[in-house]
């Protein structure tokens, strides 16, 4: 039987029994009676870090697995979180002014274009080779081969052998990610995403909705090549649903990192609208995302739309949290790294203190990454390398922070070192886009500002 991770009934209930943990249905006596029927059944916990469980389950195993997260998905969580445009804005005192007049700042500000995609690319580039990797590995490898802090890419060239056993690279990864043999910018999820936003907004413009989001996907996106909610919400779509219900329909997933890695795009369209750029994120975000895991598309989409004619990072992030709701887990846990970066120069101390709250959470969800995101911005206070290096180093999701943080970084600053450039060819595994230029992107970002005054 093939263990097809991110999408089997039997690996899902646990995720969602943890899910229903963390947005306060966990102590609800429904939930409770999912989990002891399921436990009693021989079902397993979520895996801390693995898509799929090593071996097959029994089929009434599965049938089980299938009526109780449908049970788990009819009750509904009890936190003020909404989902909703309307009820998001509403809920936000802060929400910005529209402000359509900023978009003719592209032209001048072409450079910051520029900045924000190879600062992207560069940050995920950082991150490939250690995804995975907690945080004692990724420091272990860094101070033997001599890049502690973290200032450059990785390397294997002296790195002991013991600890290359014990910390092994991303296998995927390793090959074209480290300092020896990078060529050019490799294929990732996270730099395919801003790809598809592109696509998308060059297809259907402005008024693009979520179901053109999702029609580009089935044109365009490899099933195999999406992950956790977004691999959800791609059998959702194939089974005949549609969105919303493509976001929760046995999707644990759904607050999840997925969404946030999608938003650059639609912040680097808006240059100073973080509200225009919020609402680009939340039509993509909502196919596969919920609450939070909407939230951090908006928080980056908002920022990356700030960075663009902002002056420093602070105002940034204000943009960011002016469009999340400010009683929502998201807008805490980022407030407080802010603060804690702010007031802490070691960021090893600020990523103890992430880990301590935070550390209960799956790698790759969007509540702890937005809060590391923040704090390596703060850290960072415009420095590229120390802004990218934070990120990575903070240890959860390693390639997909540092590259949102590398976006923000380059954008802010109008580019990158040129040390953090690479051949100027991006792989891809979207049609039409493989071995484009990261150039050739930032122009065709700049045309979607051109169309508008056309």
């Amino acid at each position: 039987m093939i263990r097809l991770t991110w999408v089997q009934p039997e690996d899902l209930v646990g995720h969602e029994l943890r899910q229903a943990a963390e947005d306060g249905r966990g102590a609800l006596p429904g939930v409770a009676a999912v989990g002891d029927r399921w436990h009693a059944a021989g079902g397993h916990d979520a895996p801390p870090r693995a898509g799929a469980s090593p071996g097959p389950a029994p089929e009434e195993l599965r049938a089980l697995a299938e009526g109780l997260l449908d049970e788990l998905a009819a009750i509904p969580s009890p936190l003020p979180e909404p989902s909703e445009l309307d009820e998001i804005v509403a809920s936000c005192p802060d929400w910005p002014a529209l402000r359509p007049q900023a978009r003719p700042l592209i032209r001048p500000e072409a450079g910051r274009v520029r900045g924000a995609w190879w600062g992207r690319a560069a940050g995920c580039l950082l991150g490939k080779p250690v995804e995975k990797i907690p945080r004692e590995g990724i420091r272990a490898i860094a101070e033997a081969t001599g890049n502690w802090p973290i200032r450059g890419w990785f390397t294997a060239k002296g790195l002991p052998p013991e600890i290359a056993e014990r910390w092994p690279w991303n296998r995927r990864s390793a090959g074209t990610s480290l300092a020896e043999n990078i060529d050019g910018v490799p294929e990732d999820d996270d730099l395919n995403y801003a790809l598809l936003a592109l696509a998308v907004l060059e297809r259907h413009g402005r008024d693009f909705t979520t179901e053109d989001v999702a029609r580009t996907w089935l044109d365009a996106l490899p099933a195999g090549r999406v992950f956790t909610a977004e691999r959800a919400a791609y059998r959702n779509l194939l089974t005949g649903r549609e969105p919303p219900a493509t976001a929760v329909h046995r999707n644990p997933f759904r607050e999840w990192i997925g969404a946030l890695i999608r938003a650059d795009v639609y912040g680097w369209a808006n240059p100073g609208d973080p509200a225009t750029a919020a609402a680009w994120a939340w039509r993509d975000a909502r196919l596969s995302h919920t609450a939070n895991g909407i939230y951090g598309a908006m928080f980056a989409a908002a920022m990356c739309a700030q960075a663009l004619v902002a002056g420093g990072v602070g105002e940034v992030i204000e943009a960011g949290l002016s469009v999340v709701p400010p009683g929502s887990r998201l807008a805490g846990a980022v407030r407080q790294a802010v603060a804690d970066a702010a007031a802490e120069p070691d960021f090893e101390r600020v990523a103890d203190r992430l880990h301590a709250r935070h550390g209960h959470l799956h790698w790759v969800h969007t509540v702890n990454n937005a809060a590391l995101l923040a704090a390596a911005l703060v850290h960072g206070a415009g420095d590229f390398a120390a802004t990218v290096g934070a990120a990575v180093a903070g240890g959860w999701d390693t390639d997909s922070a540092a590259a949102t943080a590398g976006s923000i970084a380059g954008a802010l600053a109008g580019g990158v070192p040129e040390r953090w450039t690479t051949r100027d060819r991006l792989a891809s595994s979207l049609p039409g886009f493989d071995g484009v230029s990261i150039e050739s992107l930032a122009a065709r970002t700049l045309a979607l500002g051109e169309e508008d005054r056309r």
